[in-house]
């Protein structure tokens, strides 16, 4: 019979004799099912009456299966909810524990960047075609010899085993002599038959042994060519396992070049930061910060600029939005219902829970950036902290500073952060923020990278008119203020940077300013134009190295068609200022080819006769 479920075992259907076993009273067959643990034999006169009763009972069996069944897929599913809940639960409470650690999280890590751990290590992997080669072939199995089946000992007529020993009555009468003789006789003729056939067996293993092993030989030898033509070594100077080499040598080379020359780099990197370039400085804060683990939802996105002079590193940062923040606590299956419920924390808890954890994660990116100061480049930090969000007035998405801090590092070193409250500790470095950071209140930001300046004005093009025989020394003041933009604009547009002119003044003050994106050399610039017949002074000089002090600015470029005096060099030594001269600026409009002329004699005659004039 049929076992549909699998769950059923049937014995074959018997008949049921007599006792004098000459006539069929009946059959009986035993059935089982498996998974009730349930046994039965029934029995009928007749086959059909018999299969009625296998129908009901298995019927009955199969509900009483599919009962237990559905009631433990119940008891299965409510365990499995109450796991899932338990899962779902544990994740909640490791996630809230990570945004409520995110301070002490780091107090633990050494911040410092570990240059050899950042290089690379790892071996070429590229397969060598002849290793492979002999590799694969060690792994196909080579057909072994089975041993010969030899014949076991024929039997021996004259041996004593067929040796009649005739009793005394045997051998008096002859008809007993003669039955004696011909048991033995044949029983050495049924030995004889029994060693021709297991002889004929043997010579029949031995001949399917040896095909077989002609058969493994021949696919071995087949596997081999076919190895060999897959790695092209048929012969070991073939020209295509040559090519395969040649190939195999060259993609090693250039890996192992490839890492000498990243590990190079981390060593150039580490050399330019410990000689306090910029660029490097900046660089490596940008691996610690980095390096720093926040939950997958946090943005985790900055800006840097360091200012070599005043030793401030500026930090524009990503915070996360309110969304961001865990708000799972627990999560039950209520049996009743069959459904998983969600536990939130309180709308009040959730946003201090969100002040607490921007608190902690500035103060934190203070930590981290001064603990890693391995050149000791830093004196002092300006942290802001932006919030990119939806204005629930304007139903715009808009991007605000909402707290900013700026502190010096011996002060910060000397706090304990396992032991503060953050807000606190925040308040008592003079950071600024409103009261509740959830307001997403705007504050404005102690020290920042600013691009927007109201003395910005439009510019126009003066570089195209210029050739060989305009004079810059002796063109209109503001024509050289636009022509001197339009020149850096050309220079800083390969890193994509932009240069702005600013409103005319004549007092020396910023003509331009420039904005490089380069996380190298970027950030702000100002430019000043000194149209001069006459040599510059180093009161010049000293103006423009204030003025960049005042824009917080990473580096000034004074511009002139003179020539500056020692003094001015002298001053400009060792400062992010620096001084192009007449040869300098005819040398940078070459460079982007446009070509002037700087004549001061013929310029002074020029301005002395205008002036004249008026």
């Amino acid at each position: 019979m049929k076992n549909e479920s699998g769950l059923f075992e049937y014995d074959d259907v018997q008949p049921i004799y007599n006792a004098y076993q000459t006539r069929i009273l009946g059959y009986e067959i035993n059935i089982q099912h498996k998974g009730l643990g349930a046994f039965k034999r029934l029995s009928s006169p007749d086959l059909d009456s018999l299969q009625t009763k296998i129908n009901l009972l298995v019927q009955n069996w199969q509900e009483k299966w599919e009962k237990l069944e559905e009631k433990r897929l119940k008891q299965e599913l409510i365990v499995n909810s109450h796991t899932k809940a338990d899962e779902l639960s544990n994740e909640a409470e490791e996630a809230l524990e990570a945004v409520n650690n995110i301070l002490v999280h780091t107090l633990s890590i050494d911040d410092k960047i570990d240059w050899e751990k950042m290089k690379s290590r790892n071996n070429f992997k590229g397969a060598h075609p002849k290793k492979e080669y002999e590799k694969e072939k060690a792994s196909l199995e080579i057909p072994k010899e089975m041993d010969r089946q030899e014949y076991n000992p024929q039997p021996e007529k004259n041996s004593p085993r067929y040796d009649p020993r005739l009793s005394i009555i045997e051998k008096i009468i002859p008809a007993l002599r003669q039955k004696k003789l011909q048991q033995v006789e044949s029983s050495y003729e049924i030995d004889m038959q029994r060693w021709r056939e297991e002889c004929a067996e043997i010579d029949k293993t031995n001949e399917n042994n040896r095909q077989n092993l002609q058969a493994m030989k021949a696919a071995y030898e087949a596997k081999l060519v076919q190895l060999e033509k897959e790695y092209a070594i048929v012969n070991s100077h073939d020209l295509d396992y040559e090519t395969e080499l040649s190939k195999w040598d060259e993609e090693k080379s250039k890996f192992e070049a490839d890492q000498q020359l990243y590990n190079a780099k981390i060593d150039e990197w580490k050399e330019s930061y410990f000689k306090g370039e910029e660029s490097a400085i900046i660089e490596y804060c940008s691996q610690v910060l980095n390096n720093s683990e926040y939950p997958d939802s946090f943005p985790h996105t900055f800006e840097l600029m360091y200012q070599p002079n005043s030793r401030i590193l500026i930090i524009e940062y990503q915070l996360p939005r309110l969304s961001d923040i865990p708000t799972l606590k627990e999560v039950r299956f209520i049996q009743s219902k069959g459904e998983l419920k969600e536990s939130h924390i309180p709308e009040s808890q959730y946003r201090a829970l969100y002040d607490k954890v921007l608190y902690e994660l500035s103060l934190r990116t203070l930590h981290e950036i001064f603990e890693a100061d391995q050149g000791n480049w830093i004196d002092g930090i300006a942290f802001n902290g932006w919030v990119n969000e939806i204005d629930k007035a304007k139903g715009k998405r808009v991007n605000n500073c909402i707290l900013s801090i700026q502190v010096k590092k011996d002060i910060f070193l000397e706090i304990d952060l396992s032991q503060i409250d953050p807000k606190t500790c925040f308040r008592g470095l003079k950071g600024v923020a409103a009261s509740k950071l959830n307001s997403l209140t705007p504050v404005q930001p102690l020290l920042t990278m600013v691009k927007d300046d109201a003395r910005f004005i439009a510019s126009y093009n003066v570089i195209d008119k210029v050739d060989s025989a305009n004079n810059l020394a002796a063109m209109d003041w503001e024509d050289f203020e636009h022509l001197i933009r339009e020149l850096f604009e050309k220079e800083f547009s390969s890193s994509g940077g932009e240069v702005k002119i600013t409103q005319a003044s004549r007092d020396g003050g910023v003509d331009a300013v420039a904005f490089d994106p380069d996380p190298i050399r970027g950030g702000k610039i100002v430019i000043q134009a000194k149209r001069y017949s006459n040599t510059v002074g180093v009161s010049a000089v000293r103006d423009l190295y204030g003025t960049v002090m005042n824009e917080g600015a990473t580096k000034g470029i004074l511009v002139t068609t003179a020539d500056y005096g020692p003094d001015a060099y002298e001053f400009a030594k060792g400062k992010p200022i620096t001084l192009l001269n007449g040869s300098n600026l005819l040398s940078l409009l070459e460079k982007h080819g446009h070509h002037a002329k700087i004549d001061l004699q013929e310029a002074k005659a020029i301005l002395k006769s205008k002036e004249q004039k008026f």
